[in-house]
């Protein structure tokens, strides 16, 4: 399958832009894996595939493990799993990603935020939330999809 077209390409300042983003967000003080746990759940949220594959990619290269990551889509039942810090994110995040459907933040959800994060990290952590859905947007709107590994490609063709 191929992409609509290819957005870096067309609008490399756009991209660019995105990507300065990004950066700041690497050097903010947030701890990568949490980063990389925001991306992964927005993005299942939000059915990027792209994004999925890449971003639990890059949790089980930083050692993050199979059974967190398994279970990260149900983390309210799996909460054990997760610090509260992580919790207090998680729905941070959704909150945030669902906001178009829910026409709100609940107030509950931010005094948890809240209690977990001083204000900069809380306005970096709904930075991180906001980037995320960009990039869903544009890799869902522009149709890109992951490349099948071997096994995937073994599989689909079974």
């Amino acid at each position: 399958m191929s992409m609509r077209l290819n957005y870096a390409v067309v609008a490399p300042d756009a991209i660019k832009a995105q990507l300065g983003v990004h950066t700041y967000l690497e050097g903010c003080g947030l701890p990568k894996s949490l980063l990389l746990l925001i991306d992964l759940r927005v993005s299942q949220i939000n059915g990027c595939a792209y994004c999925l594959d890449m971003h639990a990619k890059s949790l089980r290269e930083a050692g993050e493990g199979q059974q967190r990551l398994d279970c990260l889509a149900g983390w309210r039942e799996a909460r054990d799993l997760f610090s509260p810090r992580e919790q207090a994110a998680l729905a941070w995040a959704e909150a945030l990603t669902l906001v178009a459907d829910t026409r709100h933040v609940p107030d509950a959800v931010y005094e948890a935020a809240k209690a977990q994060f001083s204000d900069r990290e809380l306005v970096d952590l709904t930075l991180a939330v906001c980037s995320i859905n960009s990039w869903n947007r544009i890799a869902v709107g522009f149709d890109r999809s992951p490349v099948p590994d071997a096994a995937s490609r073994q599989a689909a063709a079974a």
